[in-house]
């Protein structure tokens, strides 16, 4: 199944005059792997880029009826304190998506990081959205590198190396 598996990671803020290329771009890099056979795509569940990501796969589940949403989420809680709006997109994702990992009942001080470390180490490909060189997205990025993931970022729309 691994070979099979992408993840993706990404920032929690994406300025909102890139959000339709970045979702056009996450959209081109998935159409590809499926014609290349992966069938299971994985998202960590936060707000920003891991949102995007699951509305592309879910919208283009629609197109291709073999692929799986897999979510892997930090923590039961993890969208407590966010806003009704943002949890209700995050309840409908979880509704549609074909399976959820919880790596922590409760909120943790790594489950973050944890729940990062499951995405990589599931997968072959990692699609990012990586402007910064540091914080969790770049953390998991070289994460993915060193596992001998490929990964393509989608905000300078290249392969990571």
């Amino acid at each position: 199944m691994k070979n099979k598996t992408c993840c993706f990671t990404g920032h929690r803020k994406i300025p909102a005059d890139e959000v339709a290329i970045i979702e056009k771009r996450t959209e081109e890099a998935v159409i590809n792997l499926i014609g290349k056979g992966y069938r299971f795509f994985g998202t960590g569940g936060a707000l920003g880029y891991d949102t995007v990501a699951a509305t592309v796969v879910l919208k283009l589940k629609l197109i291709y009826p073999h692929i799986r949403l897999i979510l892997v989420l930090p923590c039961r809680d993890q969208a407590n304190l966010w806003s009704n709006r943002d949890r209700e997109i995050y309840e409908n994702i979880k509704r549609s998506a074909d399976k959820i990992v919880y790596v922590s009942e409760k909120y943790t001080y790594d489950c973050m990081q944890k729940r990062n470390r499951h995405l990589v180490d599931h997968s072959a490909v990692c699609i990012c959205y990586l402007k910064k060189s540091s914080g969790g997205t770049a953390y998991t990025v070289d994460y993915a590198l060193k596992k001998g993931l490929f990964v393509f970022n989608v905000a300078s729309y290249r392969r990571v190396s």
